[in-house]
């Protein structure tokens, strides 16, 4: 008897357990037998003071647990080959955990560990800070049943700010510590109204400050106005050009630049809360001095011809473990430095491609990445939204990758976006997410402005991100993230940054780590909006094994291509 194969990836906040069993694959064919069930996964030390527990399951044979219940995994097991311990805590950062990956056979009463085919690991929990680098992604699942778990549907007061937090999962604290331990700061941020962690940071603060703003929507005017008048910082108004999109702080120390902060989060409260979002620290002089030099650029207030004369990708700066190159657009017209450097990197994808966008529309990357797919790679994408293509749209390229991601999407099923439950629909445990933020916080919390009850708001935005990650898995990735979505838009018209990290194989899997996380969170989601109207069958546990993984072991799945990538060393 086989093994169970289990390879960890590590992020600060989550252990992701990628888990194979070979000898499953001829269980599930052989209709006498197809017993297996799942698997059960024991950690050592385990919750709380316990020297162990099961890694816990939602969902039992009979459907969901009780009241949000737990259910252990040696009775109830996992019938994933990804699954996640995000009972991660803040002071489990450096510490060693034991995980052991035993597969379940035999019936829903009567469940049996096969002992002889378990496999046990032991991982350590990385810092947030490591090897200079910063790593911070929030939860940003405001639909799930540990948020409505932990709040409830609607929290108020502390525990909203608990609740806040929670999805923030430590980009609350980053911005004002940043602030706080810069002796001088200049940045370029596009919107700032985060009034709970960002502005009372820099409302604190008494260094010297510039700070270019994007200013054409009037989404930050109150919060710098506010801020004009309570301190000496210096904000600057971006008036030319499309949108000053960028999100970035530099740290200067006697007046050399010596950090710098970046990532996808605005400085909003959902930015850093309920949209899902991600920020680097870097502690690079170098690279430091590339944004530094930048955020002197745009407060000169440039006309889009001159930024764009400036574009281009910089030399590779080592920074710890990793070699990071930094674009900054908008670029010419003719153009297309940035993006086809990523394309050129997905196309020599050898094992996976993933992508986490709020907006696919560049047609040679989106093509990219479904080549990749169809040639046998791993390929998964996650969108903020996937909306039926109008049968009236003009033929374009923003058209054509609505058109291809649509059919990817519903046809293929590797590429998914947020999904909403229906509200009144949703699973048990699960809280409804069409607009449940506003409902949840009852007041304005971002730049989008909560109207009268009735009035049509803007749509929510769910997933923030803009990475694309290649050969996550392997010990050569490329990662490609920053404030640029991928789109004409933000390639020939904002003021944006685009990093490129190479030879950062940690990095790589903390990414991808995060993003199945996410993946998964909607993928269910998403299947289970599939379901008829009508159908109120709870989501339950299935006992034959051709039912919960058959597709797991039919070759040429988007399925069975992760199981073996994401175990294979």
């Amino acid at each position: 008897m086989s093994k169970v194969k289990v390879r960890p990836y590590l992020s600060p906040t989550l252990v992701l357990l990628a888990i194979d069993w070979p000898d499953g694959e001829v269980i599930a064919k052989d209709d006498k037998k197809n017993d297996f069930l799942g698997f059960a996964i024991l950690r050592q030390p385990g919750f709380g003071d316990r020297q162990e527990s099961w890694l816990p399951n939602r969902l039992g044979f009979e459907g969901p647990a009780g009241e949000g219940k737990d259910l252990p995994s040696n009775l109830n097991p996992i019938q994933k080959f990804l699954w996640w311990d995000a009972r991660i805590n803040t002071d489990d950062r450096g510490q060693s955990f034991r995980y052991t990956v035993t597969p379940v056979r035999g019936t829903p009463d009567v469940p049996r560990l096969v002992a002889s085919a378990a496999k046990s690991i032991e991982v350590t929990i990385p810092s947030v800070v490591e090897h200079k680098i910063g790593s911070y992604f929030n939860r940003a699942v405001v639909s799930s049943q540990a948020f409505v778990k932990a709040f409830g549907a609607k929290p108020t007061g502390k525990k909203l700010e608990r609740a806040l937090a929670w999805l923030a999962n430590g980009m609350e604290t980053v911005i004002p510590e940043f602030i706080a331990d810069s002796p001088a700061v200049d940045g370029a941020i596009y919107h700032l109204s985060d009034d709970r962690w960002v502005i009372p940071a820099l409302a604190e603060y008494r260094g010297p400050a510039s700070l270019v703003y994007h200013s054409k929507d009037g989404a930050s005017d109150d919060a710098v106005a506010e801020l004009g008048r309570r301190t000496n910082l210096s904000f600057i108004p971006r008036t030319r050009g499309n949108l000053m999109h960028n999100k970035f702080l530099v740290r200067r120390r006697n007046g050399r630049p010596d950090v710098v902060l970046t990532g996808s989060a605005n400085f909003t409260t959902k930015g850093l809360t309920s949209q899902a979002n991600l920020l680097h620290t870097w502690a690079s002089p170098k690279l430091a001095e590339l944004f530094q030099k930048r955020q002197e650029l745009l407060a000169e207030d440039p006309a889009p011809k001159a930024a764009k004369a400036e574009a281009g990708w910089s030399e590779p700066v080592k920074v710890g473990d990793a070699r990071v190159r930094v674009f900054f657009a908008p670029e010419p017209d003719d153009g297309r430095l940035a993006l086809d450097e990523v394309v050129r990197a997905v196309e020599k994808a050898r094992q996976s491609v993933i992508f986490c966008l709020f907006s696919s529309t560049d047609e040679p990357l989106r093509d990219a990445c479904f080549a990749a797919g169809d040639k046998g790679r791993m390929m998964f994408g996650l969108i903020n939204r996937i909306g039926k293509p109008k049968p009236d749209a003009e033929d374009d390229a923003s058209t054509r990758a609505t058109i291809a991601v649509y059919h990817r999407s519903k046809e293929n099923r590797d590429v998914y976006s947020f999904d909403l439950f229906r509200r009144g629909k949703q699973p048990p445990g699960f809280w409804w997410e069409m607009g449940s933020i506003r409902t949840a916080l009852r007041k304005d919390t971002d730049d989008e402005p909560v109207g009268e009850e009735g009035r049509k708001q803007p749509p929510e935005v769910y997933i923030h991100h803009k990475f694309v990650v290649v050969d996550a898995e392997t010990d050569h990735p490329v990662i490609y993230t920053g404030s640029a979505n991928f789109s004409n838009n933000s390639n020939y018209k904002n003021d944006e940054n685009l990093l490129e990290i190479r030879s950062c194989p940690r990095l790589a899997r903390i990414y991808l780590a995060e993003f199945l996380r996410l993946y998964e969170h909607y993928r269910a989601r998403a299947q289970f909006n599939e379901r008829g109207v009508d159908d109120r069958e709870p989501l339950r546990l299935r006992a034959k094994t051709s039912e919960w993984c058959g597709k797991h072991y039919r070759k040429g799945t988007p399925e069975y291509r992760a199981r073996l990538n994401m175990v294979k060393e």
